[in-house]
Order: C-alpha cells, then sequence, then structure tokens
C-alpha cells in the first residue's frame, strides 16, 4: 500500500473529516460533519477514491449503514480495476462520467506524442533550469510550503485543496511520494509532487515561485518527469484532469495536460444515500431547489 492507499495519506487530510478504511475495499473515505445538523456523511479523499479491491465496494457500503453516514461521495479513480455496470450496482443515487483524465503511456518515445508546443518550452526552459528527483523530499518542505503560497494567492484556493503546512509534512512522508524540483541560480522555483501505486504513477500537486512561472519551469519539470518514469518502467502515468468541477477545453491547466498526455480515461462520479429520511430533511432544512448537485444539502459549499 502506497500513495494515495497508504494510511497516511488519509490522516494527511484528517482536518477535513476523519480518515476511515473501508475493510473489504481497503480504501479510504473521510467522514465529515454536515453544518448546521447533527448528521454526517463521508467524501474520498482527495483527489480521487482509490482502493485495492473494487469488487467488495458493494459489502462496504453496506457495513457503512451501521456508522449512520447520511451519503457517500465520491470519484473514482480512473485507473480503478471496475466496470461501470458494477458501479451501477454499488452505488444507489448517481452514477455519472464526470472528468476526462489525462493519462500517458510511458512506453511511447516522449517526442512521439509530446505537443510541438510544449517540446519547445520544456527545451528553452532546461537551458535555465536544472531539475532534479529529490531522494528526501522533507529536505525540501519549506521551499514546498512557499510556493504552494504563491498557487494558493494567484488561485484564491480555498478548502480541502488549501492544506495545511502540518498535512505537507506528512504527505511528504507518504511511502510512494516522488518530488521532482526545478532549480535556478540555486534557487528553488518550482516543484512537482507524484504519488505511486500499483502500476501508475499520479500527479499530485506542482507549485511555482514567479521566477518559475515566467521560466516556464513547470514544462521543464513535467519533461524530466516523464522521462524518469519512462526510463523507471512505470507503465502509465496520471496527470488528472482540467480546473473545476466542469471540464473546459479552453482552461490553461487542461490545454497544458493535454500536451504531455497520450490518451484519456474517464473518472465517474458515484453518489450513495444510506438514510434517504435524513437526506430529505437536511434538502428541506436548508430550503435547496431542484438541483443535479449531490448531496443537494451541500450546494453552495465549498469541498
Amino acid at each position: 500500500m502506497t500513495g494515495y492507499l497508504h494510511a497516511e495519506y488519509a490522516k494527511s487530510l484528517e482536518e477535513f473529516g476523519y480518515p476511515y478504511l473501508l475493510s473489504k475495499s481497503q480504501g479510504w473515505i473521510l467522514d465529515r460533519e454536515i453544518a448546521g445538523s447533527a448528521y454526517r456523511d463521508a467524501i474520498n479523499c482527495y483527489p480521487l477514491f482509490s482502493c485495492k479491491n473494487w469488487s467488495e465496494i458493494g459489502e462496504d457500503l453496506e457495513s457503512l449503514k451501521e456508522n449512520e453516514l447520511v451519503t457517500l461521495s465520491v470519484v473514482t479513480d480512473p485507473f480503478g480495476n471496475y466496470d461501470i455496470k458494477h458501479l451501477h450496482k454499488y452505488f444507489n443515487y448517481k452514477v455519472i462520467p464526470f472528468k476526462e483524465h489525462f493519462v500517458v503511456d510511458t512506453s511511447r518515445p516522449l517526442d512521439s506524442f509530446v505537443a510541438n508546443h510544449h517540446r519547445r518550452y520544456a527545451h528553452k526552459a532546461l537551458q535555465n533550469i536544472q531539475v532534479e528527483k529529490c531522494q528526501e523530499p522533507m529536505k525540501f518542505i519549506h521551499d514546498w510550503i512557499k510556493l504552494y503560497d504563491v498557487l494558493v494567492q494567484r488561485h484564491n484556493i480555498q478548502g480541502i485543496s488549501a492544506f495545511s503546512e502540518q498535512s505537507f509534512i506528512r504527505q511528504l512522508q507518504v511511502p510512494g511520494i516522488l518530488m521532482f524540483r526545478a532549480v535556478h541560480q540555486e534557487i528553488t522555483v518550482g516543484i512537482t509532487l507524484w504519488y505511486i501505486h500499483s502500476d501508475v504513477g499520479y500527479y499530485h500537486l506542482g507549485a511555482y515561485s514567479d521566477v518559475g512561472y515566467q521560466l516556464r519551469a513547470s514544462f521543464a519539470l513535467f519533461w524530466s518527469a516523464i522521462e524518469y518514469f519512462s526510463s523507471y518502467q512505470l507503465p502509465w502515468l496520471s496527470l488528472g484532469a482540467g480546473a473545476g468541477i466542469q471540464s473546459d477545453e479552453t482552461d490553461g491547466l487542461t490545454r497544458f495536460k493535454q500536451g504531455w498526455a497520450t490518451g484519456t480515461k474517464t473518472a465517474y462520479f458515484c453518489g450513495h444515500i444510506f438514510d434517504e429520511q435524513k437526506y430529505k430533511e437536511l434538502v428541506d432544512i436548508k430550503d435547496i431547489p431542484g438541483t443535479d448537485y449531490f448531496p443537494a444539502y451541500r450546494k453552495g459549499e465549498f469541498g
């Protein structure tokens, strides 16, 4: 168990909910309070629900009834070993395609699939930047937090993806973490974090200084990381999806990730209601009009 499957990763998010292990499937969720009520619900750990035994999800959902949760919401790992028909069988309220996640088949040479634009920027950035794989990520925790603060300010990030310093301290110690650092004139100007579990490397987070943005450190870092994973003989990389709840091919993050990808895989949003009466009560109390948002009583909240 490494990366998103590891207990320490789930515990790194405990300020957003109580980490709870689904004993059959071996996946983690966050049990959280519902504001303004005595009830609780659960979500997957950021950013995806990953588990070891997808065929056991049904039994886990049955056992969760005893926990008095109202709902469970998860976004599935696009590399999960599940069948869409089984997801519909397990989750009683909603199973819909959520986002297309960009993926990389590392058996292909970089020059055969990386967009010309990305390739030019990467080669140019590497003339001014040195990229190293950090053997001890914790040595650069302060650099990382400083860079991530820049990202938070630039994009007004709130909620679970804002992360605290304590959360990052734990994340950088999770088995399966890989850190790549971009250096210009002996100063860290960018860092990307990846997690490995099974035969997939998952892009987790990236952050850059103002100088890093100017030098296009992201292009140098992604080129070097994909090159490393290809030599490492890790078959697949998952780069995640674009920004926001709805996919938008025009947003910058989508275009950036698409330029590195060999294809896409679908992540599904799955919703399950454990207690219909409590669910209706919460929706009525919050006076929520008809909506596709799930759970409806959390519409308008962040996270």
